[in-house]
């Protein structure tokens, strides 16, 4: 059997939840099978059973085009351009947005059944207009067509699924609960403090971490809220970066800004670090705090607990199936709007909520331990990437 993956991000080019998933899966599934690549790049690749090759998204004639409009556009093209290699593939399976009308014309025009994993979906996200203005109908265009043409749809939690059904003309039997996962043997605690040290983070105080884009939908802004409410001991360490708009990019500023004037302790590293790095902030946190607002799963909570690092997370989405409250974190409760933009019905509260959270576990070593151990211990029993690439095989096998 040979699968040929379709999808936007693959290392070097890796920058949220979706392109960490892909890269380890591909990595898992070549050991059972044959895996074929196709992303946005440079990349060329051959190993033993994995091949992967990238496909320019920098297409100059987009160059005049509406800059909003850009990013559809060029999406467009390269979709088409990942088809005009012959495709002998058993499965084509696609991951994001970004790459369904690719997993679109290889099963109109080969004829070869389409898996789609829903990493996101657009209904849920209506601040992305903010970043590709119409081009956001054109995504959600794509995204509809692509789930209700699939042979099968992976849901990366059970609350995904249920979305996927009440947004989308979809039989359920079509659609299977596969979490996302990690590498256990990566992602482990590390004694190593060189990126302490150079981003100026004092070993000998506790720090609360938080690691993601700066968009809406990772709730950052909540976080930098909530520093005012946050034990002034407590260093607060923000690795974020890869704004989504200017906008975002200005308030997130702005804020940090703010918080400086009264407080020393905020470090921001504002761009995306490398997984060794990361690991490292991980490893010696007190705490790690995911505020986001929408959340189908949060593969960087697990990241966090396989370093055994706390957990203090809002209670959304596939955050609730991963996080235990009490057991390897806290769920912090967040009322949302029910409609777009689905932001904090009160944005203070759910800031002091997060604080609260924070400021509990920091004050309670006993706690923070217990967590660590049960943290460990749940993602080696619930996300190992082994056999969740068993299930995806199995789903693979029941198409053909």
């Amino acid at each position: 059997m040979k699968a040929l993956f379709y999808t936007r991000e693959f290392p070097p080019y890796v920058y949220g939840g979706a392109g960490v998933h892909v890269e380890y899966l591909a990595t898992e599934l070549a050991k059972l099978m044959e895996v074929d690549v196709r992303c946005f790049g440079d990349q060329n690749e051959n190993s033993k059973n994995l091949s992967v090759k990238g496909f320019s998204y920098d297409n100059p004639i987009f160059d005049k085009s509406n800059d909003k409009l850009k990013a559809v556009l060029k999406t467009l093209s390269t979709c088409i351009e990942m088809n005009a290699d012959e495709i002998d593939a058993d499965i084509v399976h696609c991951h994001t947005w970004y790459a369904h009308f690719a997993g679109i014309v290889a099963k109109l025009c080969y004829g070869i059944p389409l898996v789609i994993t829903t990493h996101s979906l657009e209904p849920l996200r209506p601040w992305k207009r903010e970043q590709l203005g119409n081009g956001y109908d054109a995504s959600s265009w794509i995204e509809k067509t692509a789930i209700e043409m699939a042979d099968a749809l992976i849901a990366v939690s059970k609350e995904t699924k249920e979305d996927v059904l009440k947004y989308f003309d979809v039989d359920e039997s079509k659609v299977k609960v596969i979490y996302n996962g990690i590498n256990l043997q990566e992602y482990v605690v590390t004694n190593e403090t060189s990126t302490l040290e150079e981003y100026g983070i004092d070993k000998s105080k506790p720090y609360v971490l938080f690691v993601g884009r700066i968009t809406k939908q990772k709730g950052i802004i909540h976080l930098v809220n909530a520093i005012k409410y946050i034990d002034p001991e407590t260093q607060i360490v923000l690795c974020a970066g890869a704004p989504d708009t200017p906008e975002i990019a200005k308030e997130m500023k702005d804020s940090v800004d703010e918080v400086k004037k009264t407080r020393k302790n905020v470090i921001w590293i504002d761009k995306m670090l490398s997984k060794k790095e990361v690991i490292q902030l991980y490893s010696h946190a007190d705490v790690f705090c995911c505020p986001s607002i929408y959340e189908p799963f949060g593969i960087i909570n697990i990241e966090a607990m396989a370093c055994k690092t706390a957990v203090v997370a809002s209670a959304v989405g596939g955050i609730k199936e991963v996080v235990v409250h009490g057991e390897t974190g806290l769920l912090i409760p967040l009322e949302q709007q029910n409609e777009a933009p689905f932001e904090p019905v009160n944005p203070d509260k759910f800031s002091r909520d997060l604080a609260d959270g924070i400021n509990q576990l920091i004050n309670n070593k006993a706690l923070r331990d217990k967590m660590a151990i049960n943290s460990r211990k749940r993602v080696e029993d619930y996300f190992d990437w082994t056999a969740i690439a068993k299930q995806v095989e199995d789903l693979y096998k029941s198409l053909l």
